[in-house]
């Protein structure tokens, strides 16, 4: 970029070249370009004659570009919203700092070839022809330091729960339970995902070494290799759920094992997982969050110089909103004129914020782990907290094109179980653990029953308390009952 005429563009120059020949040292002429995009920009006729004379000097082609922000020329009040609120100015404060027109839209071909040499478009079309890459091509190896030598993961994963349903029916395996590993065993292997189930399972062995409670949850409850593997305590022949409800040949979808671990603890894991495998090929996977009603409103409000009040009554009564005529009433309620002119821009604008991405937020603990280099699959940055990795995708991304992840979440309800464990543990004078509690335990039924349950997770709000009396639940399915009454999620 040329910051001004005369001088300056000698340094500018000199600086330009050296990038120019580095990579023509390591790409070759026909694997590197100069991009050139002519936007009616100040000094775009000093632009292109540097282009043209660094082409004659490296070799290089000029390769025309668009630097395109927005589809269309309409989408410029909205660009420059997005500029000033990532930049933390105001539209007055950052008039210097926004596109000064609208030309970085989706122009037409004969608007390109009014500005452009036609050598430099004809490259464009060259270049864009090589681009042949697809999302497809994208190869994804799960790690093998999980399986030992001597193995593979179908067989190691074989031996395992093998092991696991030995320790669970001391006195022998029931034939339903075992037919029931075997089925799972064999769709395991026709979707090739033994390797995700070994990862999962050598997390929590760690863990449970390391004494950190942890417990697995959700639909892999159906499962008896988890249940073998101790990633789950639910005995799956007391119940009566389908494995496919968990994984499905039909529905192409990944597992989904979602292992919580004590809040207080699980940087260790994290940590274990980073040692383990590596930072080049271990990060967690990240969310994009998007505009709602009330940021919308917020941060278009910010960026247009509104008085802070009027943000704050207009955002906190935001239920209304949706872009809509006929929220004159409302907005006067707020006490802002519907007529005046920054009044519709902000309401305008931030009906087309809502939905928009507005930044990249850490996963609460979905981890992708490679064989090879994660670079190579996705793109990868480093996170606020030290020692940590994000990839720059979306965890819902990930998942579209094949990439297994590893949940590896927090609980905090699971740090107080583990001082009650430790409390029990020391009254009682014996090593005292989760699976040792009675699922039938009079006592705990009486105090379920008189909605005692003050921190008591899933049933301590005021509605779960409510019901309890009435319902009198007596044994677990009746609070599987009572629980979804008042939220279905948990069902």
């Amino acid at each position: 970029v040329v910051d001004g005429p005369g001088d300056a563009a000698a340094p500018v120059f000199e600086t330009l070249f050296a990038q120019a020949m580095w990579l023509k040292t390591w790409f070759g002429a026909d694997r590197a370009g100069l991009a050139l995009a002519v936007r009616h920009r100040v000094f775009d006729d000093e632009r292109e004659a540097i282009a043209r004379r660094l082409s004659a000097l490296t070799g290089l082609p000029i390769v025309a570009t668009g630097d395109v922000l927005m589809h269309g020329r309409s989408r410029k009040p909205l660009q420059d919203l997005l500029t000033v609120t990532r930049l933390k100015y105001t539209m007055a404060e950052a008039s210097g700092r926004l596109e000064s027109n609208a030309e970085a839209h989706l122009r037409s071909r004969q608007r390109l070839s009014d500005l452009y040499d036609p050598a430099w478009l004809e490259e464009t079309l060259r270049w864009a022809g090589r681009c042949a890459f697809s999302l497809a091509e994208l190869r994804y190896e799960y790690p093998q330091e999980i399986v030992p030598e001597g193995h593979t993961p179908a067989t190691w994963l074989r031996v395992l729960t093998e092991q696991g349903l030995a320790k669970r029916y001391p006195a022998g395996t029931p034939p339903s339970v075992q037919a029931q590993a075997e089925h799972e065993l064999a769709l395991i292997g026709q979707l090739g995902f033994e390797p995700y189930f070994l990862t999962v399972a050598d997390l929590v062995h760690w863990a449970r070494a390391q004494n950190i409670l942890c417990q697995g949850r959700g639909s892999a409850a159906n499962s008896v290799v988890c249940y073998a593997l101790q990633v789950t305590e639910v005995d799956p022949a007391l119940g009566n759920l389908l494995f496919e409800r968990f994984i499905s040949a039909e529905r192409n979808e990944p597992p989904d094992i979602d292992v919580d671990f004590e809040h207080e603890r699980r940087e260790e894991v994290i940590q274990y997982i980073y040692a383990k495998y590596g930072r080049e090929r271990a990060a967690l996977t990240a969310v994009v969050i998007c505009w709602r009603t009330r940021s919308a409103l917020r941060d278009a409000g910010r960026a247009l110089g509104m008085d802070l009040a009027q943000i704050d009554a207009l955002a906190k009564e935001h239920y209304w909103f949706d872009g809509s005529e006929g929220a004159a009433q409302r907005v006067r309620d707020a006490g802002l004129d519907p007529d005046d002119l920054r009044v519709r821009q902000w309401l305008e604008v931030a009906a087309r914020l809502i939905t928009f991405p507005r930044h990249l937020s850490q996963h609460v603990g979905g981890f992708v782990l490679t064989q090879g280099l994660l670079t190579r699959l996705v793109p990868v940055e480093n996170a606020a907290m030290p020692d940590r990795s994000i990839i720059q995708w979306d965890k819902d991304d990930l998942d579209a094109v094949g990439l297994l992840k590893v949940d590896v979440l927090a609980l905090g309800m699971l740090s107080a179980i583990r001082r009650c464990l430790a409390l029990v543990s020391a009254r009682r004078g014996v090593d005292f653990r989760m699976q040792d509690i009675p699922g039938d335990d009079p006592a705990t039924w009486d105090m379920i029953c008189a909605a005692d349950t003050v921190g008591v997770f899933q049933i301590e709000s005021r509605a779960q308390m409510s019901m309890l009396p009435r319902l009198k639940p007596r044994c677990f399915y009746d609070l599987v009952i009572e629980v979804a009454i008042v939220r279905p999620g948990p069902i």
